[in-house]
């Protein structure tokens, strides 16, 4: 039986890059996606210029993986934690508390990643442009789906308009986020909290309250 050889220069280049677009999709928030260059990011990630240009190969592919990065960490912090709840009503919850706590805790430190590359973005067509409304269009379909869910199972059952309630509680958070990264503070997610459970509330659910349990958050 022979013993696995590990390729030593394939485990340095996978650390490196995790390293780099660890830096990346933090920055990106804050410095916006354009802002972003291979030699920054090499800096700050402690590795040669020559190597991460090596791995990404043009400013657009490290754009490209920083999407691609993000939406993992959104997809391991917003969704999954909300997938311990059945479709309908308690996941549609679950996301909204999610999305909060991903937000107004910083995970990026720009706020919420996709929306601030969206804005950067909005004007650019191109495959960034392309990725981004991919991955925005991803958790739309998550909404969509909880609200569609519990519209039919009843437990919403004034609500006539699912796409118009998923548009409203996007517009919601998207606020808060806005506006808590202009002005500082919690206060803007509270008042979107507040906002959504009304809502609920006179789409006649029994149980609007965003303070719902949430499955294991990872480290990331």
């Amino acid at each position: 039986m022979t013993t696995p050889v590990i390729d030593g220069r394939r485990a340095r280049g996978d650390r490196t890059r995790h390293a780099v677009l660890a830096v990346g999709t933090q920055r990106a928030t804050t410095e916006g996606l354009n802002g972003v260059s291979i030699a920054q990011l090499a800096a700050a990630a402690g590795a040669s210029k020559s190597g991460v240009a090596a791995l990404f190969g043009s400013k657009e592919q490290l754009q490209l993986a920083i999407v691609a990065d993000a939406k993992r960490v959104f997809t391991e912090v917003v969704v999954d934690p909300a997938r311990i709840h059945p479709r309908g009503l308690r996941r549609l919850r679950a996301l909204v508390r999610a999305w909060v706590d991903y937000s107004a805790g910083r995970t990026f430190a720009g706020g919420c990643f996709f929306l601030a590359a969206s804005t950067e973005f909005a004007s650019q067509p191109g495959a960034v442009h392309d990725a981004i409304s991919e991955a925005m269009h991803l958790w739309r379909s998550y909404l969509d789906i909880s609200v569609a869910q519990a519209m039919d199972d009843g437990d919403l059952p004034r609500l006539e308009d699912a796409a118009q309630l998923s548009f409203e509680l996007e517009a919601l958070l998207s606020q808060a986020n806005r506006t808590s990264l202009m002005h500082g503070g919690d206060e803007p997610y509270r008042r979107a909290e507040r906002a959504i459970v009304e809502r609920l509330q006179a789409l006649g659910a029994k149980d609007a309250s965003l303070e719902i349990e949430l499955g294991p958050r990872p480290r990331v």
